[in-house]
């Protein structure tokens, strides 16, 4: 757990823009505030990602999700209830409430509500973030505090201490829709 003036200090980072790595269940993340184009931007040009592949929003709790959520099934809505917080990450269609840079050519969004203490406790101050595997494209994702550094020396806003969630993979991805699985765990 972070120290509350800790959060409240990167909370003032991701509001100005900023892009900050930090631990997630598997592998550490890069992230920032999803309704900051130039945060987005920013993150996409370290991870040499093109925006048309969109990115997972991660929440401390399913109601910040809520704007997404209020009109999907109930069938749907369940299985969400059901798999949350845990690492399961979730397409769901986004309707066209959330900005291209983070749905890209899609017509879903990724969502995830973290069972990581520390992000838990940042997404309850800052909302919803995005979250993406540190590393830039084709490398292999950061497990440790020097990789972060090794990969991207200052170039972030701030580095978020703390351990890894203890999982061994990446959350699965499934479309809501379908069930499809598009990444195993």
């Amino acid at each position: 757990m972070l120290a509350a003036w800790r959060i409240r200090q990167v909370d003032r980072v991701l509001r100005a823009g900023g892009v900050i790595a930090y631990p997630t269940e598997a592998v550490w993340g890069l992230g920032c505030n999803p309704w900051k184009a130039e945060a987005v931007e920013r993150l996409l040009m370290l991870k040499q990602r093109p925006v048309r592949k969109g990115l997972i929003l991660i929440a401390g709790d399913i109601e910040q999700f809520d704007f997404l959520l209020w009109d999907l099934p109930e069938g749907q809505l369940a299985k969400l209830r059901l798999s949350w917080p845990g690492p399961n990450t979730w397409l769901v269609p986004h309707q066209d409430r959330l900005p291209a840079w983070i749905t890209g050519e899609h017509d879903t969004v990724a969502l995830r509500v973290t069972t990581h203490p520390l992000v838990r406790q940042l997404c309850a101050v800052s909302g919803p973030l995005v979250s993406t595997s540190a590393n830039p494209g084709g490398r292999p994702p950061a497990r440790s505090r020097l990789r972060i550094e090794q990969y991207f020396g200052g170039e972030l806003d701030d580095v978020v201490n703390g351990p890894l969630g203890g999982q061994r993979n990446p959350s699965i991805i499934r479309d809501l829709r379908t069930d499809r699985i598009i990444r195993p765990a």
